[in-house]
């Protein structure tokens, strides 16, 4: 039998770990990256995203960020929903949380598991007397994980912009190890999206203006989660109930048929309170209470204000007169920016 390599030993050792995908790109993989990236942050699609600006020579290439790197190990974990995600879209008196958010926060299971692989590869190379440092990244540093990911084979950017894989679906959350050694790539995967244009179709607030780019000052997931202010009265009504993100382009996707579900990491099991959550709760929500039931989540980082805002919008959009007392509660918040949802979402139920 012959001796296993390094790369496939590395590939078993993340099976281990929980990755459900793991292949190798060289560091220049994606080498349009920073033209895509500078074209779309010219058209102002960022938003109000700043750091995407300020950060951009270092996310256009891995060599941007990290000179000395010469490979990247990118992986995926499966958060695969053992629910339909667009199962609430007809109970308009339920509160709509992202597939993503409803389990542990991603950031702390992924990094902890990038962290023993890039360990574990640490000592292989002392073992074999190699050297070489490494860098992991989740989601946090200017890394364009997703052409890098379809550099190494990972799957493609869909329509939507996001990674699209055959085994997977849409239900991946990336990391990425940047390393000095060169290791073996496993080549590109190529775009299987064909004339389907279901992503596009699905968004409820057109934040395609062409597939393959996102604009996100029209996206329900940026609006709900990164904007801070006001959202646009233009936009509050195709929001619907979503109250922390949108699944829409992921779930319609027809890769997702495909997906393997058995390869999902427990850790991302939703947790049963955010599975259908009545809106008039989210509007009742203090700061003591928000941080304690979204404890280990990723939606602690928008914070109560942010939460109630959305849910005030919700409430609007539900048609139902029963939230009327709860929403005049908040037209006094001290946040002014929950006090104007407020106000506008009893219009909308008073009209």
């Amino acid at each position: 039998m012959p001796i296993e390599t390094l790369e496939q030993r590395l590939k078993a050792q993340a099976q281990q770990l929980g990755f459900a995908a793991c292949r190798i790109a060289d560091a220049d993989a994606a080498p349009q990256s920073a033209a895509r990236l500078r074209q779309w942050l010219d058209a102002g699609h960022h938003g109000d995203m700043l750091w995407m600006e300020e950060r951009a020579h270092q996310r256009g290439s891995p060599r941007g960020l990290w000179p000395d790197v010469r490979s990247v190990i990118m992986l995926g974990m499966s958060y695969a929903p053992g629910r339909d995600p667009l199962a609430l879209a007809g109970a308009p008196d339920r509160a709509r949380f992202s597939v993503y958010a409803q389990g542990k926060d991603y950031h702390d299971v992924v990094k902890k598991a990038l962290k023993a692989l890039a360990r574990w590869l640490v000592e292989q190379q002392a073992r074999e007397g190699e050297a070489g440092g490494l860098k992991v990244f989740v989601d946090t540093a200017p890394v364009m994980e997703k052409p890098l990911a379809q550099g190494a084979g990972l799957g493609w950017q869909g329509k939507h912009s996001n990674l699209v894989s055959r085994d997977h679906g849409s239900w991946l959350f990336l990391g990425a190890i940047y390393t000095e050694r060169a290791l073996t790539p496993d080549g590109p995967e190529r775009d299987h999206c064909g004339s389907c244009t279901a992503c596009q179709a699905a968004c409820p607030t057109d934040a395609f203006p062409a597939p393959y780019v996102v604009d996100a000052r029209r996206c329900i997931s940026y609006l709900t989660i990164e904007h801070k202010g006001p959202i646009p009265e233009a936009l509050r009504e195709g929001i619907g109930n979503r109250v922390y993100g949108c699944d829409d382009c992921l779930a319609v996707c027809p890769w997702n048929k495909f997906a393997d579900h058995a390869a999902a990491n427990k850790a991302f099991i939703g947790r049963a309170e955010l599975a259908a959550p009545a809106i008039g709760d989210l509007l009742d929500l203090d700061d003591a209470t928000f941080r304690e039931i979204f404890s280990g989540s990723p939606i602690k980082r928008i914070g109560r204000n942010r939460m109630v805002r959305n849910a005030a919008i919700a409430a609007g959009n539900s048609g139902d007169p029963r939230l009327l007392a709860r929403l005049q509660a908040l037209v006094g918040d001290e946040d002014p920016v929950v006090a104007e949802a407020a106000t506008w979402a009893i219009g909308k139920l008073s009209a």
